[in-house]
Order: structure tokens, then C-alpha cells, then sequence
């Protein structure tokens, strides 16, 4: 997965927002609270990317090799995939999406039905 792919599956997942910031990484928000982050910190190809997850997806996912706790966000349990060869994009899909859901169900009731992430 790329930069501009991530960017369109996350744009797929309802009630999402988007800003480019520090640096360039492209943020992708739910209700305002950040779900998945795409960056990259060194020169050349690259990107990197970080999504929130599950107490035991982080546990099961920081002992796979090419993948680490997210800098600055590892203790809100983010993982970051540095080697993109240790996660299959069909995976990583799941997972961002997945972010997106314990983001989403973290807002109020009302924010969540104003988004109509609940009928």
C-alpha cells in the first residue's frame, strides 16, 4: 500500500476527516479524534503507517518484526508499520479500519448518531 491508497481507503470509512500536518504525514480523523496516520521520516521511499489498536492487537503486533510502538503514541496503544513487507494490504486494511471503529466508539452517543456512524 502507498501513501495515495492509504489516503483512498481511509476516505472510504465513514464520517472521516483529513489534514496533512507535522511534516507532511497525512491524519485521517473520525469526530475529530485521529484514527491512522501515513508519514514518512527519512529521505527517500518509505512511508510509514500508524493506526490505533486493541490492547492485544498491539501486544500480537509489536512482537512481528518491521512493525513498533508508534513514536509518541505507543502508550495509547499505536503500532507503526515501518517495513511494509511485514503486513499484507489486506491486512493493513483491516487493521486501519479496525482503528477507526475503537476511535469512532470512544465519541459520544451524540456525536456518533450526528455522524451517522449509529442510526
Amino acid at each position: 500500500m502507498n501513501r495515495s491508497e492509504f489516503d483512498s481507503f481511509c476516505r472510504s470509512l465513514k464520517a472521516t476527516t483529513h489534514i496533512v500536518q507535522w511534516g507532511g504525514a497525512s491524519v485521517w480523523k473520525v469526530g475529530g479524534k485521529i484514527f491512522a496516520i501515513c508519514s514518512q521520516w527519512t529521505d527517500g521511499p518509505g512511508e510509514r503507517f500508524s493506526f490505533k489498536c486493541s490492547d492485544l492487537t498491539y501486544t500480537i503486533l509489536t512482537e512481528q518484526e518491521g512493525i513498533v510502538p508508534a513514536p509518541y503514541l505507543a502508550r495509547a496503544k499505536w503500532v507503526q508499520v515501518e517495513d511494509l513487507t511485514a503486513m499484507a494490504d489486506v491486512d493493513l486494511r483491516g487493521y486501519i479500519e479496525a482503528a477507526h471503529t475503537i476511535v469512532a466508539s470512544k465519541l459520544t452517543k451524540k456525536q456518533q448518531r450526528d455522524l451517522g456512524l449509529v442510526v
